[in-house]
């Protein structure tokens, strides 16, 4: 009878120690996830952060630029009569027609204009560039032709 009682003990004792190795191990593999996530999760708030400030950057310098162009004509660079430019905004910033103020427009300039540290026209505006120095331009009149009024 000792025998079925010794092989009782050693089972039970088995299973214990599955059970503690089992819980052991998963104990420890829930901690590692645990600081995995939460490593990760300050790595994406760090992410986020960076993003975030780089898009701020970015849109103050979009911004600036864009009152840049606007306000060009009142910058002491600007080579022209202020009253003889007209903002665009795109594909091209002002259309400058010098002389105008004297009702005698002499020529007419087109104008891109660009802040910050790169300078670099966009393939559109290159185009446009290219088109104005070939000669690709023209005039057009569109006419409408009058409504009349219905007879009463």
């Amino acid at each position: 009878m000792e025998v079925p009682i010794l092989i009782v003990i050693t089972a039970v004792a088995a299973a214990l120690a599955i059970f503690l190795a089992y819980y052991t191990t998963r104990l420890k593999f829930e901690r590692r996830f645990r600081q995995w996530q939460e490593t990760e999760r300050q790595r994406l708030s760090e992410e986020k952060g960076k993003e975030r400030q780089e898009a701020i950057t970015q849109s103050r310098a979009v911004l600036g630029g864009k009152f840049t162009e606007q306000m060009a004509p009142y910058l002491p660079e600007f080579n022209y009569d202020p009253t003889e430019a007209r903002f665009i905004g795109s594909p091209i910033d002002l259309i400058v027609f010098p002389g105008l103020a004297q009702s005698d427009p002499r020529e007419i300039v087109i104008m891109e204009i660009k802040s910050g540290k790169t300078v670099q026209l966009t393939p559109q505006e290159r185009k446009i560039r290219q088109l104005i120095e070939d000669g690709m331009v023209r005039w057009e009149l569109l006419q409408r032709p009058s409504v009349e009024a219905p007879p009463d």
